[in-house]
This record gives C-alpha cells, sequence and structure tokens, in this order.
C-alpha cells in the first residue's frame, strides 16, 4: 500500500518504507525543519528511511548536520537510511564531510528502494575530527 503524508516535505510510504522528499535548497534557514521532518518520519517507525534529494541543488553545512542527526537516530531506532543524489554539488558536499562513506547514496528512488547503492556508505559512525560532521549536542542516541 502506497501513502503520503501531509508533513512539511512529502512522504511516500511503500510498505515498511519511507520516502521524504527533500526541498531544493537545504542551508541554516532550513536546516532544523528538515531534521526534524528527517525525525518525524524515523519516529514512525519505518524499516528504511530514504531521503531523497533528488532535485536538492544547495546543501550547506547546517543541512549535512540535519542529516548525520538524522542518520544517528535512525541507526539507533533500527532504521536503514538512504539518501538519493541527483546533483553533482550536493555530491560534492557529501565527499567533502564523509557522508558518502557513513550513508548508502543512490541515484534514483527506485534504486534507493531496491537496495542497489550508487555509492555505497558502510553505515559506520561519522568520524569526529570530520567538523563539518558533527552535530552539537547529538550523542547518537535516540
Amino acid at each position: 500500500m502506497v501513502t503520503v503524508s501531509r508533513d512539511a516535505y512529502p512522504v511516500l510510504w511503500v510498505g515498511q518504507a519511507a520516502v521524504l522528499t527533500l526541498p531544493v535548497e537545504i542551508d541554516l534557514s532550513i536546516a532544523d525543519q528538515v531534521r526534524d521532518s528527517l525525525l518525524a518520519v524515523i519516529g514512525q517507525g519505518p524499516e528504511v528511511l530514504v531521503a531523497d534529494m533528488g532535485k536538492t541543488i544547495f546543501c550547506d553545512s547546517a543541512g549535512v548536520r540535519a542529516l548525520v542527526h538524522a542518520f544517528r537516530r535512525a541507526r539507533a531506532s533500527g532504521c536503514a537510511m538512504r539518501l538519493v543524489v541527483g546533483t553533482t554539488a550536493v555530491q560534492r558536499v557529501l565527499a567533502i564531510t564523509g557522508v558518502d562513506h557513513v550513508l548508502d547514496v543512490y541515484p534514483t528512488v527506485g534504486a534507493a528502494l531496491a537496495g542497489h547503492a550508487g555509492q555505497p556508505g558502510s553505515g559506520r559512525e561519522p568520524q569526529p575530527e570530520n567538523a563539518a560532521m558533527q552535530c552539537d549536542g547529538d550523542d547518537g542516541t535516540a
């Protein structure tokens, strides 16, 4: 069964998988809203959360922190979190910060739902030496 929620960003449910479509730009002005939306979906207990950044053309360090915070919460909740990235600019930010080694990155939502990674991450915790990936006050617990 496929259902769509009416949250800040569209959520498409396909069985136990949730696909959250993120905005075109993720910066300091909306990073908290993005994080809260990701956490709200995680709180609903999906087996898999796909953060669809397929149309996202800009993501700054606040956006990266929001993704890492959600990843830590998802991991603590037993939820697999996957990213869909469609632009080189966002891929570059994820590579510079190391997030592409932490989260599985996919070229399409279909690939993410099927679990065929374009650039597989290891699901390991972000490395503390990378300041861009630090989440202020986030100890990685649920």
